[in-house]
């Protein structure tokens, strides 16, 4: 985890030290703009209410296997106690651009993977970080000297409460942010500052009636409006989730390989979602509509080539082999579906066997059923 950092000269700050905020907006906004954030709030570090909120939801178990979430407790809903001088927190927003037709089209193509959007471009972890210290620095230089830490998804603070906070969106119905006019998707990323400075009022709620997001779930995670159970989610069975993939989900996974932009897609917000990301998050073209068989070929030194920099290393050789097994046992039966598997049959780790056993046994039922 990053460590705290201190401009040169930072001391404590009064909010009468700063200059006024007629002409500070603007200039933390185009200093946000010229580092690569769409857009920027700021906002306090406690969050009550959502400390209730957390511990409803990790009683009830719906964080399954992602013990580091309860391991903070109501702590991850207090930022200023990961670092004390804490007085706002600077949220940003970063773009990682709407889905090409093409890329959502493989969906249709069940012999070919689908990746979740997010993950097509450069691991977002390092990149932010690098972008929101030197932004904090910029801001240094700029407004004065202040103390501060970043955090970027990793950290055990409430990054979605707090950027809704900020003025950032409203946390929607499937629990993402949702940006007024720029949709979801999106990475975001926190300063926590000495800077005493003007706080952003939250936005408005507009998703209504909408259901569509709860509707089109293929494992029907999102149980109640707001409320996801990460145990039947595909983004947690195919990358948080460490071990075997229950049996009752594996159909509805259908070639989703790492992670799931179901409810995304048909967010009517998204309409509004920009196509333009960042240059390092631009789409891997080797990695739009994959052909199963020929991922499931790679050896694991293949795996660490063609995954290097990227947010596919998470599930580990394993993992992926374990995703694609699924897949592949729900991919049209052909001989080249079947010889991918049968490579895979005698894999030494007894978890990706399994799955594999399971799509051949897929395969098989499959042909037993079918007249003539």
């Amino acid at each position: 985890m990053n460590r705290p950092q201190r401009s040169p000269a930072a001391t404590p700050v009064s909010p009468g030290a700063l200059p006024t905020k007629r002409p500070l907006r603007p200039l933390i906004e185009e200093i946000a703009r010229a580092h690569g954030f769409s857009a920027i709030g700021i906002t306090r570090p406690e969050l009550p209410e959502d400390a209730e909120r957390l511990e409803q939801w990790l009683a009830k178990g719906h964080h399954g296997t992602m013990d580091y979430l309860a391991r903070h407790g109501r702590r991850r809903a207090h930022a200023e106690s990961w670092f004390p001088d804490t007085v706002r927190v600077i949220s940003v927003r970063a773009d990682y651009g709407k889905p090409e037709p093409a890329h959502v089209g493989s969906l249709a193509h069940p012999e070919r993977g689908y990746i979740a959007q997010y993950a097509l471009g450069r691991d977002y972890h390092k990149v932010l970080r690098k972008k929101l210290n030197r932004l904090a620095q910029a801001l240094a230089q700029a407004i004065m000297p202040h103390a501060f830490r970043v955090f970027v998804d990793t950290g055990p603070i409430l990054e979605k409460p707090l950027a809704r906070n900020a003025g950032l969106g409203w946390i929607g119905k499937h629990t993402n942010l949702i940006a007024p006019g720029g949709g979801s998707y999106f990475f975001l990323g926190e300063i926590l500052t000495t800077l005493p400075l003007e706080v952003d009022p939250p936005v408005k709620d507009h998703c209504g009636r909408c259901q569509a997001c709860i509707e089109i779930c293929p494992t029907r995670a999102i149980i109640r409006p707001y409320e996801l159970d990460a145990r039947r989610c595909i983004a947690y069975l195919t990358i948080e989730n460490r071990g075997s993939i229950p049996v009752e989900f594996r159909r509805a996974i259908g070639n989703r390989i790492f992670g799931c932009d179901d409810c995304q897609l048909i967010c009517p917000m998204n309409k509004f979602a920009g196509k333009k990301p960042l240059v390092e998050f631009a789409p891997r073209t080797e990695l739009l509509a994959p052909e199963l068989a020929t991922l499931m070929g790679w050896t694991e030194p293949e795996f660490e080539e063609k995954t290097r920099g990227s947010a596919l290393r998470r599930t580990g050789f394993r993992g992926w082999l374990r995703n694609l097994a699924v897949a592949l046992g729900n991919a049209p039966t052909s001989e080249t579906v079947l010889r991918a598997l049968q490579r895979r049959s005698g894999f030494p780790d007894p978890m990706v066997r399994e799955h594999v056993e399971w799509a051949l046994g897929e395969h098989h039922n499959r042909s037993r059923q079918t007249p003539g």
